[in-house]
């Protein structure tokens, strides 16, 4: 069971973080995917969780591998004593690799100039830089493309055989794995073999195939190759809601958002709430403040529209935001039902005590729930629970 949501005294609002979600989730990917191996993506602060202590977590669910998007995220874990095997995947001209050179940190290439300033690195520290191959197999973002991938081959070739890099994996990256029967995941995993027999005709062992995200990993096994790449699934929440709910997938949710109500007050039939007074009272109501706004993270798309809105868990019952969101708080239409300042309201969660998830805010700011947690401010304090809290992740 998750904790049960608390907002400690003197704090407006806190992100609530189980850490047994995420080792649980982390072991529900290792059992669905095995033999293949588990890289958590902790990019991004942790999707908003916590980098350090979600590393850490997952490690502990049985992660052998990390992977974030940009060297100093790398650097931030190895600074804090974290050893395990990162893989860092976007490069722009200028980024100083000396350092992740040192501290062993994999890093993604695609292009020959990230791979000649990789080299450069390698061979200023004396030390043998660990490359990972990016191939576009059909997702037109990062990844050499087809016309690209031989150049880029026979350079990383001449290299290796020079002892400056070692080629520890070669992946890819689906756009629509997600998708039931979306033609381009057959597509994309064609092109990905082709590009590893292209590989190994230029005379380079790709190392580690990974393809699979979250989606692929639990809906395309073929994809599944020697190591997935796990993002929303350590988190909790499913990478398809519409094939299968997180629940469904064995996943519980990690994150959730609670505050205090700052200030109650009744209005009468016809006050006008929040800018622009775009919701009206239609009878005597009570309302409620509610101390996050989108200064915190909190979509302001998710404001009422006349049809729906985000809601937030008070007193019981889940309460729809009367008007527009603002910066540092919203409010809430709370009827004729009794609350006070100070009041817990839980903006999402697990769902299991009633409250919304971060897929309803989703659906309510026609979004994706990645967005909704990782969207999640500095401003409000992460307060880590869980066995790995206890072992000073």
């Amino acid at each position: 069971m998750p904790p049960r949501p608390d907002v400690p005294a003197g704090l407006p609002a806190v992100a609530l973080v189980d850490l047994d979600a995420v080792e649980h989730n982390v072991e529900v990917v290792r059992r669905a995917v095995g033999p293949a191996a588990v890289m958590a993506v902790v990019k991004a602060d942790a999707y908003g969780h916590g980098l350090v202590p979600v590393a850490r977590a997952a490690l502990a669910g049985g992660a052998t591998w990390l992977g974030v998007a940009h060297v100093h995220e790398a650097l931030a874990l190895r600074g804090a004593g974290v050893e395990a095997d990162v893989l860092a995947w976007i490069l722009t001209p200028g980024t100083d690799l000396l350092p992740a050179v040192r501290a062993g940190i994999d890093v993604s290439v695609s292009a020959v100039w990230a791979l000649e300033s990789l080299v450069a690195a390698a061979r200023a520290t004396g030390r043998c830089a660990r490359v990972h191959l990016e191939v576009d197999t059909g997702m037109s973002r990062g990844g050499a493309s087809p016309a690209e991938w031989p150049a880029l081959l026979d350079a990383v070739a001449k290299h290796v055989d020079a002892g400056d890099v070692v080629v520890r994996g070669t992946w890819a990256h689906f756009a629509s794995a997600d998708v039931a029967g979306d033609p381009s995941v057959p597509a994309q995993l064609q092109a990905f073999e082709a590009a590893l027999r292209t590989a190994r005709e230029h005379g380079v062992d790709p190392g580690l195939r990974h393809h699979a995200n979250s989606a692929a990993a639990f809906f395309v096994p073929q994809a599944r190759y020697d190591l997935v790449r796990a993002g929303l699934a350590v988190y909790g929440l499913s990478p398809a809601p519409e094939r299968a709910t997180a629940a469904e997938l064995g996943l519980r949710p990690a994150m959730t958002l609670a505050a205090r109500l700052a200030h109650v007050r009744r209005v009468p039939a016809g006050a006008g709430v929040s800018y622009g007074l775009t919701y009206t009272a239609q009878a005597d109501t009570t309302l409620g403040l509610v101390p996050v706004g989108y200064g915190d993270g909190v979509p302001r798309h998710a404001s009422w529209d006349g049809r729906r809105s985000g809601e937030v868990l008070v007193a019981g019952a889940r309460r729809r935001i009367a008007g527009r969101v603002c910066m540092d708080q919203v409010v809430v239409d709370l009827g004729d039902d009794a609350a006070e300042a100070g009041d817990l309201a839980v903006v999402f969660g697990p769902g299991e005590a009633g409250e919304a998830t971060a897929d309803d805010w989703a659906a309510a700011a026609g979004t994706i729930s990645w967005e909704i947690v990782t969207r999640i401010g500095s401003r409000v304090p992460r307060v880590h629970t869980g066995r790995a809290a206890g072992r000073g992740a």
